[in-house]
């Protein structure tokens, strides 16, 4: 049975979910230790055209050139030349098109902006997984941080032109990456955990168990969260450094996966949340 409380604790409601995985046994420390592959429903069966291209693709540069022309094609992200421009109206002209890119470059800037909680919400949606964190702790329902979450993530400026299609895509697309090269250099092909380290205050994570985090213990994260590749990478976002074998499976972006500039920390991995065994390497 459920309390009145339990009403007001958005994280024990049972929210959308497209991963045919509960959202409470994807976020435990059950499915960190023995996880399951992740397809969100319908997003490789709407696309054929992209998955047969990767599948001829002999590398990984190849792979990701396919999938950035493919969504610029899809979506209509492609900047139009002059000639184009000249035939747009002023008001096409000036259109914001929202796009994948766009929105990781705005979680490199400010995990806790617009696009952060466009991409929290993209998480909500398809995972079951419902952020703790924006720019507050997001406890009570309802609460002034909650009501700001809940405006930034509904924002046309970042959710427009099907995002959420295009996130499915990304997501689909870096689990066919794993699976096909893994991460070079640090995890082989189809690997089920990758070793990763994450920077933190702290103040986005929450103890899970009695008494405080020492050496080892279960943390509770926020449903989206970037972590590192590289022990001391991690360090320059935090006094307290933490490392896990995170499942591949709830991985979005690692690096080398995608053309371009897309996030500011050059090992940064962008990855699903919820409740993980760590080791404290270095406070």
């Amino acid at each position: 049975m459920h309390s009145e409380d339990d009403h007001a604790q958005p994280h024990r409601w049972y929210s959308t979910n497209l991963v045919g995985v509960p959202a409470p046994v994807l976020a435990s420390v059950a499915f960190h230790a023995h996880p399951q592959a992740l397809h969100i429903a319908g997003t490789r069966e709407a696309h054929p055209g992209l998955f047969a291209l990767l599948a001829r693709a002999d590398s990984l540069n190849e792979a990701r050139e396919m999938f950035d022309h493919y969504l610029g094609t899809a979506f209509g992200l492609r900047k139009p030349d002059a000639a184009e421009l000249a035939r747009l109206g002023p008001a096409e002209q000036r259109r914001w098109r929202s796009s994948w890119r766009k929105l990781l470059q705005g979680w490199g800037m400010d995990a806790n902006g617009p696009a952060g909680a466009v991409l929290k919400g993209w998480v909500e949606s398809r995972f079951g997984l419902v952020p703790r964190f924006h720019r507050a702790p997001l406890g009570r329902f309802p609460s002034p941080p909650w009501v700001r979450y809940l405006e930034e993530k509904a924002a046309s400026r970042y959710h427009n032109n099907n995002i959420h299609q295009q996130l499915d895509l990304l997501y689909e697309f870096c689990q066919w990456a794993l699976a096909r090269f893994g991460i070079p250099g640090h995890s082989a092909p189809g690997a089920r955990h990758i070793t990763l380290w994450r920077g933190t205050l702290l103040s986005e994570e929450q103890r899970v168990g009695p008494g405080p985090l020492r050496r080892q213990g279960t943390l509770r994260l926020n449903n989206l969260v970037s972590f590192s590749l590289d022990a001391t990478e991690a360090g320059c976002f935090g006094d307290t450094v933490f490392r896990t074998a995170l499942p591949a499976c709830k991985l979005l972006v690692f690096p080398g996966l995608l053309p371009g500039q897309v996030l500011q920390g050059e090992q940064e991995v962008l990855s699903l949340g919820g409740d993980v065994e760590v080791e404290i390497v270095h406070v």
